[in-house]
């Protein structure tokens, strides 16, 4: 099994890009947003209890399957102490069955991301990105808050890769992923 995860700031591409990946390849598609948006609905909160234990399920019921492999997408603050004990908890889940991991950081700068933040896939597929305003602050302050960018060897996977896909398009950049894994 793989687990590829795909990692960036706030509307740097990483649904899309995911999507894209797809459909070349066997591999199926877990955004971050599959679980965050039920909640909102269902708690009228972002309860990360539940949006993390949703999660886990996920992640341990799937690896306990015959499947090629899984996709998640997720944002990932390296500066973020939780961030990496996340990560850490879901590295273990698929480690522990002997998946191949792969790790895809996207980047781009601000500017490209607010202009991504509104795009019509976006905004169909998560629900709380609807409130532009609310929406683009988020991504705002997430920026200024964290660091979504790995330091040259920080992140602890062996089949790594940073694109800069700000002038590429998502389906050229999981042509890349797929050609550079072999997946």
């Amino acid at each position: 099994m793989k687990l590829v995860l795909i990692v960036g700031d706030g509307a740097v591409g990483k649904m899309t890009v995911g999507q894209e990946l797809m459909k070349i390849t066997n591999l199926r598609l877990f955004h971050n947003h599959m679980t965050i948006e039920p909640v909102l609905e269902i708690f009228d909160d972002f309860n990360v209890d539940v949006i993390l234990k949703l999660r886990y399920l996920i992640f341990k019921e799937f690896a306990k399957t015959e499947n090629y492999g899984m996709i998640y997408t997720c944002m990932w603050a390296y500066d973020s102490q939780e961030d990496w004990e996340i990560m850490n908890k879901i590295l273990k889940i698929f480690k522990k069955v002997g998946s191949e991991l792969y790790c895809v950081e996207l980047t781009a700068p601000l500017d490209v991301r607010l202009k991504r933040n509104i795009t019509e896939n976006r905004l169909k597929n998560k629900v709380s990105k609807r409130d532009i305003a609310a929406s683009n602050e988020r991504l705002i302050q997430h920026t200024k808050n964290h660091r979504f960018v790995s330091e040259d060897g920080e992140v602890p996977i062996k089949n790594f890769i940073r694109i800069d896909n700000s002038n590429i398009e998502a389906d050229v950049v999981a042509k890349m992923i797929k050609e550079k894994f072999d997946l």
